[in-house]
């Protein structure tokens, strides 16, 4: 192991600026480039120069020989808003982050976002976070705001107000409008609906993010949910990401190919489609998205254990129930990941209680709906989205999952060392400025003279992730030195503590916005 906590002090400096930082004799990957064996060098939040040798002074040099210089990676779907609101300044850190060389992150995914994302933004002022952020607008949020929890479509006056909202919070710094288009009540609305919204970020140069209406055999299918996200960026004439992108459930294993046909079919008709990926075969959800039918969802949670009390509809929500359970798989491929049943599958839970996995389900959900694992891709699926070229590494980091703390680790451990599925470049530029280019984030994800110090440097031999289902909280290991900013955020393994993130607010590049 190479001992990155020594250091050269140098003399001197001549009268031309010396480096803060150089790190010296990596195997440099820049980001869409051939890797070379060299330098780079950092000067305040900036790099300015990478390549064969810094012939240049330095306040400080850190050995990197053997070690691989990548820029730091980016994860564009996340759930970390809370934590990076925190008043909590270790949680603002985000140390399962930058203990995998993430140094950017987007949050606001699935429909979340809120609206004033201008607050979003200015929060990182107040309470500085250890990572960089940018924020989506969410039609769930906006939907929510304006028309509640109803299974019914917009009025013409709340249609206008929705979209003001959108468009508002692209003026604010959005970077595009999110969907989660397989959640109640995100579910209720119509492709037209939501095209409309769309329009109001696509105007303003955002991205449509959606977790599509259907991964599965919930509703419409995975086929045409894909040719719905499609069609929305079309009709907006904006470029669509399809977030964690995925075949799940026994019903649509084995379409991976069909699906990535589809997409390059649209790239080919001069579309921008792109899509990310956690490397698990296991999605994250709540117990009530992933068996109770939207039907039972319309109106919220107190409409939904009221109609758990309604002994008309015992026979057809318990159908409907068993039927989405054997979609992902039965009741041992559904983990409870918090609450008072964590750790158990809901076979145990039934086990446990006496009663069927239906029955179980119900009573679990009435205390509370826990977040699951649920295990329902194939491996074959989940490596041909890999290779795909416009596919890039994300997490989708929420409650009790291993990706949270080991998406990045896990997709070099396992897809690009063990499996052999991918190669290191990919690795890297699938994890950086594939992404950065993607969403514009200008002088993000590459190194190269003049963009941001965010650089990642981790041990090839022995970065991987050690979270798993069980103790899904385990730090990875392997990563030897992160900048965020030019400011050193892990060193040695370890997190420094500092807090050198910033927000990243998206300017519109079209449209019109109001005076602020």
């Amino acid at each position: 192991m190479v001992g990155l906590a020594s250091l050269a002090l140098l003399g001197a400096a001549p009268a031309a600026r010396p480096a803060d930082l150089i790190v010296r004799g990596g195997t440099v990957f820049p980001g869409g480039g051939d890797p070379f064996v060299g330098d780079v060098a950092i000067a305040g939040d900036r790099i300015v120069y990478a390549g064969p040798h810094a012939a240049m002074p330095a306040r400080r040099t850190i050995e990197a020989r053997g070690m691989v210089v990548a820029p730091g990676f980016i994860d564009p779907h996340t759930h970390v808003g809370d934590d990076l609101s925190s008043p909590d300044a270790a949680r603002r850190l985000i140390p399962a982050f930058l203990l995998q060389g993430v140094t950017t992150a987007f949050i606001g995914n699935d429909g979340g976002g809120e609206p004033d994302v201008a607050a979003v933004l200015g929060r990182a002022t107040a309470r500085p976070v250890g990572i960089n952020y940018a924020a989506y607008v969410g039609f769930g949020a906006v939907r929510q705001a304006v028309v509640g929890a109803a299974r019914r479509a917009p009025t013409a006056d709340e249609l206008a107000r929705m979209r003001a909202l959108v468009a508002g919070a692209m003026c604010d710094g959005a970077m595009g409008l999110s969907t989660g288009l397989f959640y109640a009540p995100q579910s209720f609305a119509r492709t037209d609906e939501v095209a409309a919204l769309a329009r109001e970020a696509g105007a303003r140069g955002g991205t449509y993010d959606s977790h599509i209406r259907d991964e599965s055999s919930y509703t419409v299918g995975l086929k045409a949910a894909v040719a719905e996200v499609i069609a929305i960026g079309r009709q907006a004439q904006m470029p669509v990401h399809i977030s964690h992108i995925k075949a799940l459930g026994i019903d649509v294993q084995g379409q991976a190919p069909a699906i990535i046909a589809m997409v390059e079919a649209a790239l080919a008709h001069g579309q921008t489609v792109t899509a990310d990926q956690y490397p698990y075969d296991a999605s994250g959800t709540s117990l009530v998205a992933a068996l109770v039918p939207l039907w039972a969802q319309d109106g919220g949670r107190a409409a939904l254990l009221k109609r758990f009390d309604d002994a008309t509809l015992a026979t057809r929500l318990a159908a409907d129930m068993r039927e989405n359970l054997r979609k992902r798989g039965g009741p041992a491929a559904l983990l409870i990941t918090e609450g008072a049943e964590k750790g158990r599958t809901l076979a145990a839970v039934a086990r446990r209680m006496g009663v069927d996995p239906i029955a179980a389900a119900i009573a679990t959900i009435r205390v509370h709906d826990p977040a699951v694992a649920s295990f329902n891709q194939s491996q074959r699926d989940i490596e041909a989205f890999m290779r795909a070229p416009w596919v890039m590494t994300g997490s989708d980091a929420s409650t009790g999952h291993p990706r949270v703390y080991g998406s990045f680790a896990r997709k070099y451990a396992e897809y690009v060392v063990r499996r052999r599925i991918i190669s290191l470049r990919d690795f890297v530029d699938r994890s950086s400025a594939l992404t950065a280019d993607t969403f514009g984030l200008a002088g993000r994800g590459h190194l190269r003279a003049g963009a941001f110090a965010d650089v990642v440097v981790f041990d090839p031999k022995t970065y991987a992730p050690r979270a798993t289902y069980e103790q899904p909280t385990l730090t990875a290991v392997g990563v030897r030195l992160v900048t965020v900013n030019g400011r050193i955020a892990v060193e040695d393994g370890r997190v420094a503590g500092v807090a050198a993130g910033r927000a990243l607010p998206h300017r519109p590049t079209r449209g019109s916005c109001p005076s602020r």
